[in-house]
């Protein structure tokens, strides 16, 4: 069977439509959100430094130049801020067709969020899950919204520590707390897929292969490898964007590279790693993910 090489040539107008896509000042996300207004959304670009948020803005705006793009402050490492944002959005949009939570951390120093989280896990995770539930009433009353998490190949280095998820008692490990962080992108989501059964509400997700991005600048090999391996940031977005716009998703999907190893190449289905898919687990995370938080989902 022939791969078919899916582009933004895939995506329809969206006129009248409205997307949040975090961190969207850089990387893949600026490149999923120029793809969307391409395509004529509303693009909200939801992100922590507002400056740069501007200046991704302006950049997107002079390119399509009757495009509807605003800048929200959005610090995902802050439930306050996670809430100020979903009720300033609430209060002026009544509808919301995507939700793109593809803003993350990978691999930093060790830190906590302002909430006495592990930085990782606190925003790439517990972040979005608050933003999730504090705008899903609202996403459930738009007919066809689509909510897309943006994991990664490195949830194969995941393997979630119930006792010690913040790595208060553990040596800290950047690249398995990453692993980790992502490996719950996928339980959160194959989990919500299961709670939507029967909505008209879908969630997917994805990952951009080997992408060259911002986000690797804690990352040493990666970044000094990227010049030979990696793709450039709008290849790394197809697979987010498939999972938002191809006819044939449904709940639970994940898309990535359909290259050697899922590194590059144009976004296909994918399959995730057998340990992403251990429901006991996924509903556990929900549980603790909703005390935390303190985001009960409806």
């Amino acid at each position: 069977m022939t791969k078919e090489n899916w582009t933004t040539v895939n995506i329809p107008d969206i006129s009248g439509q409205i997307a949040i896509v975090t961190g969207a000042n850089t990387g893949l996300g600026k490149e999923t959100a120029k793809a969307l207004a391409e395509k004529n959304a509303t693009v909200i670009l939801a992100v922590r430094n507002t400056i740069k948020g501007e200046d991704a803005a302006n950049d997107i705006i002079k390119e399509y130049p009757k495009s509807i793009v605003r800048v929200m402050k959005l610090d995902l490492s802050s439930l306050k801020s996670v809430k100020e944002f979903a009720d300033s959005f609430s209060k002026e949009y009544k509808q919301l067709h995507y939700l793109i939570n593809n803003a993350g951390v990978m691999m930093p120093p060790y830190s906590k969020t302002e909430d006495g989280f592990e930085l990782q896990f606190g925003t790439n995770h517990l972040g979005h899950f608050a933003l999730t539930g504090h705008l899903l009433r609202i996403m459930k009353e738009t007919p066809g919204a689509k909510v897309v998490n943006v994991s990664s190949g490195a949830h194969n280095w995941g393997n979630l520590d119930f006792d010690d998820l913040h790595w208060e008692t553990r040596d800290y490990k950047g690249p398995r707390s990453y692993g980790d962080s992502k490996l719950s992108n996928l339980y959160f989501t194959y989990e919500l897929a299961k709670k939507l059964k029967g909505s008209d509400l879908k969630v997917t997700a994805a990952h951009p292969g080997w992408t060259a991005t911002d986000l690797q600048r804690h990352s040493g090999l990666f970044s000094f490898l990227n010049p030979l391996f990696a793709q450039k940031p709008h290849m790394g977005a197809l697979p987010t964007l498939r999972a938002a716009f191809d006819k044939k998703a449904e709940s639970g999907d994940y898309f990535g590279p359909g290259g050697f190893k899922e590194m590059k190449g144009y976004p296909v289905k994918v399959q995730s790693n057998e340990l992403s898919h251990d429901e006991n687990i996924a509903k556990k995370l929900w549980d603790v993910s909703e005390e935390m938080t303190g985001v009960k989902y409806k």
